[in-house]
């Protein structure tokens, strides 16, 4: 765990702050990004540190941040923050009319072999849809497109 202070800046239309150059050091990056839980005095958040060319790892600091912070741009926050080993595709559980059309398709093993962030868009997207029925179309489009990649023999 660590802790640190820093002002809440703006660049560009963002809030944030620059995460000393001890801590990151302390933590391991992933593809150059470093996702973290921690509080910003005592809230709680999920979040990823975003490397800058020639300057500190920068945290943005969102409005849910921010408004459960009790903070604003200027104000000095307190941080506490550690390395977040989650899988990404947790944030989102699995569909289950997804689930049942993978299972009576065959195709479990299709979706596991996608990226991680390509079946977190997928869980995301279903996640966000209102009706059953805009669900299944959208699974149907899915299943299409997994029954697709199996069956194409070209190259990539």
């Amino acid at each position: 765990m660590h802790h640190f202070s820093a002002k809440i800046y703006k660049t560009g239309i963002n809030a944030a702050v620059d995460v000393p150059k001890e801590i990151t050091d302390a933590l391991q990056p992933v593809k150059g990004y470093i996702r973290i839980s921690g509080t910003i005095n005592g809230h709680t958040f999920r979040q990823t540190l975003v490397p800058v060319k020639g300057a500190p790892y920068r945290l943005f600091v969102n409005i849910p941040m921010l408004k459960g912070a009790g903070a604003d741009l200027g104000d000095t926050a307190k941080f506490t923050i550690e390395q977040d080993f989650t899988p990404v595709e947790n944030d989102y559980e699995m569909n289950d009319v997804l689930l049942a059309a993978l299972k009576k398709h065959k195709l479990e093993a299709a979706f596991e072999a996608l990226t991680p962030s390509r079946r977190k868009d997928i869980l995301k997207y279903l996640a966000y849809l209102k009706t059953e029925e805009t669900v299944r179309k959208n699974v149907e489009k899915v299943i299409g497109q997994l029954k697709e990649k199996i069956t194409d023999t070209r190259i990539p």
